[in-house]
């Protein structure tokens, strides 16, 4: 590094804070400055992260900023002077959510930059992209017109827009830096020249594009550099604009190639095979004169000089294979993504360790998700300890409902805000282990649309695990359906089982039977259910007999069968006995019983045989009526996001 260099790191008002330092901008900017500084500070939103390791502990804060309070908090913690925000999503063809898109780039830095209009700032610096220029990128002025092509470049323009707000009117300290294509150490290894390099170094070309599309490629040292010079170089008159930071050489894939070849010597011919992206086009170059005038910056490094800095830096690399399957394109899966559904009651202890423990389990399958929990009116804490999970993690969401309605409403309640494309239903209490999940993916991903947990044992007392064994199979005898014996509400349901069982009208829940019910391919893992973890069960005997009625009267005809064959065999047989009294009256006199003994037991046989089928049309007659009174499932009095209890029925989501 240049002793030049060094002396502009000094004069740099601190602290620092880096935004984003997890990315491979961020992560260079951030391993520059801590060089020569203490007092700088990078956020990830999650840890560990590669890019950073081997930096302090203390200089690396995780930071969802995505959870707005997150961000007057971080503030708080660092008070940085000077600000160098690298925070962005969807740069990569493979990052296609525009949701997360438009809350990555745009909602952050809304939120930042009022938080920094309140507070002050020395120096604001934003990462924006050349891809605001979109189609018209052949050597563009700063202010030529915007004409973006992708979501991404339309929320880079829309942060362009109120950082010039934001610096013009507000005289907020602020820029906005257009990058072109930065590569060098710890890119992502998908990344055209990272693939290069590695390929390259098996004396071979990795497939390009059309070989007239170009590029103006910016080794990430200087890139680095034009974010010193900006903040040293900000006067009032240039806050909220625009620079470009590009080398202003138009450098076309087809000259990268045959660069490549006499740099690395490779023998083999490039082959441009890959297909084009939409946002590609011949002529992608800068225009950085302004940023030489204003900034005092132009790039110091030639494409050649920097593919030989990337060949050393890749070359130095002692675990290359870790390095090149760190890439965000082998990141998350979302196409098999899950919201993890959650029915809370008594679990405030228990909540804080099914985070961590569906967390990990998430991040070891390696796929999308998030996580509702469901506070069913719990007495406790409960919604107070997911209030503080939503506010550390944007992927938290939080239900309460205004009473107590039950796991089945809880679980239902859930699945209409779920937004992934596969749910999974949990109790609380830590007794559906969430480490299953990883099982249930696989034979999700194998075809199956519902999987289930299947109890092989209950870590319960002797007459419970009995009374569990009898109401299965009584259900089995019973039941014009088949429900998979010892499974319960614990399962994977796909997206599309998901919709069909929120169609089902019923108020009476028992989602177990509904599930069995909506049919599609469903199969079972095996798993042994452990006792709770805190507290005691709010299960008692009285309860499970109300979940056996449940059960069978939800999905069982055969009481009121039974009650029809015995009157029928009651008739038979009391028709026999008139005709014999008769008979042996008429022919037998004297053997005819006198008394009134036999007619009172036949009398109360007969009288509890009425009460007992009366009550049993009752429990029918009862379902009906709480059907026909279309009651809602539930009510729910808020929702809890981003660490904030909201209102439901203001945002239209109080019941169902």
């Amino acid at each position: 590094m240049s002793d030049e260099l060094k002396l502009k790191i000094a004069a740099l008002q601190g602290p620092i804070l880096v935004l984003g330092a997890s990315g491979f901008v961020g992560a260079n900017l951030l391993r520059i400055l801590l060089r020569y500084r203490c007092d700088v500070y990078g956020t990830a939103s999650r840890l560990p992260a590669w890019r950073l390791d081997g930096l302090p502990e203390k200089n690396v804060l995780l930071a969802d900023l995505l959870v707005p309070s997150n961000i007057s908090l971080l503030l708080d913690q660092t008070r940085p002077l000077t600000i160098f925000d690298c925070i962005s999503y969807g740069a990569y063809s493979f990052q296609q959510e525009a949701d997360l898109i438009y809350r990555t780039n745009v909602g952050v830095a809304v939120n930042l930059l009022e938080e920094l209009s309140r507070r002050g700032v020395h120096a604001y610096i934003h990462a924006g992209s050349s891809s605001e220029y979109g189609n018209l990128a052949e050597g563009p002025t700063e202010d030529a017109p915007m004409a973006p092509n992708s979501h991404y470049s339309v929320s880079k323009c829309a942060v362009a827009s109120l950082i010039q707000f934001k610096g013009k009117v507000g005289r907020l300290p602020c820029v906005n830096l257009r990058l072109y294509s930065i590569y060098g150490p710890y890119e992502d290894p998908a990344r055209l020249i990272p693939t290069l390099i590695s390929k390259a170094a098996e004396g071979v070309f990795p497939p390009f594009v059309n070989p007239r599309i170009s590029r103006d490629f910016v080794y990430v040292d200087d890139a680095c550099e034009a974010f010193i010079d900006a903040a040293l170089n900000l006067a009032p008159d240039v806050y909220g604009e625009s620079f470009n930071v590009g080398s202003g050489q138009c450098t076309t894939i087809g000259a990268l190639a045959d660069l490549a070849k006499h740099l690395f010597a490779i023998e083999a011919e490039p082959a441009f095979t890959m297909p084009q992206r939409d946002w590609d086009v011949t002529d992608w170059y800068a225009n950085p004169e302004k940023t030489a005038r204003v900034l005092h910056w132009t790039a110091r490094t030639s494409i050649a000089d920097g593919l030989k800095k990337m060949q050393t830096w890749y070359a130095s690399l002692e675990d290359r294979q870790a390095y090149l399957s760190s890439s965000k394109q082998d990141g998350l899966d979302r196409r098999y993504s899950v919201t993890a559904i959650i029915a809370c009651y008594k679990d405030a202890q228990a909540i804080p360790y099914m985070y961590q423990r569906l967390t990990d389990t998430f991040l070891k399958i390696g796929i999308d998700y998030e996580i509702i929990f469901v506070n069913d009116c719990s007495p406790d804490d409960s919604e107070e300890v997911i209030r503080e999970l939503s506010r550390q993690d944007h992927r938290v969401l939080g239900i309460s409902h205004s009473r107590n309605f039950g796991s089945q409403s809880a679980f239902r309640s859930g699945m209409e805000l779920a937004t992934k494309n596969a749910c999974v239903l949990l109790d609380g209490d830590l007794q559906d282990p969430p480490e299953l999940i990883e099982q249930f993916v696989e034979q999700w991903r194998a075809g199956s649309e519902v999987v289930y947990g299947r109890r092989v044992k209950r870590e319960a007392s002797w007459y419970m695990r009995i009374a569990y064994k009898l109401f299965y199979k009584l259900f089995d005898a019973f039941s014009y359906l088949h429900i998979p014996r010892d499974a319960g509400d614990f399962s994977l349901i796909d997206k599309r089982v998901v919709r069909c069982m929120l169609q089902f009208p019923e108020r009476d829940l028992f989602l177990r039977g509904v599930r069995a019910f909506t049919g599609f391919r469903q199969t079972g893992v095996d798993y042994v259910r452990p006792e709770r973890m805190f507290g005691r069960s709010t299960n008692n005997f009285l309860k499970n007999i109300g979940w056996a009625k449940k059960g069978i009267l939800s999905f069982s005809n055969t009481p009121l069968n039974v009650l029809s064959a015995f009157s029928v065999l009651i008739f038979l047989v009391v028709s026999c006995l008139i005709i014999l009294q008769i008979a042996t009256r008429l022919l037998f006199p004297e053997m005819v019983p006198k008394g009134v003994t036999t007619i009172l037991l036949i009398q109360l046989f007969f009288g509890a045989s009425t009460l007992l089928s009366v009550s049993l049309v009752g429990e029918y007659i009862a379902k009906i009526f709480e059907e026909v009174k279309q009651r809602p499932h539930f009510l729910r009095r808020s929702i809890v996001r981003d660490g904030e209890v909201r209102d439901a029925t203001e945002q239209g989501r109080n019941q169902t």
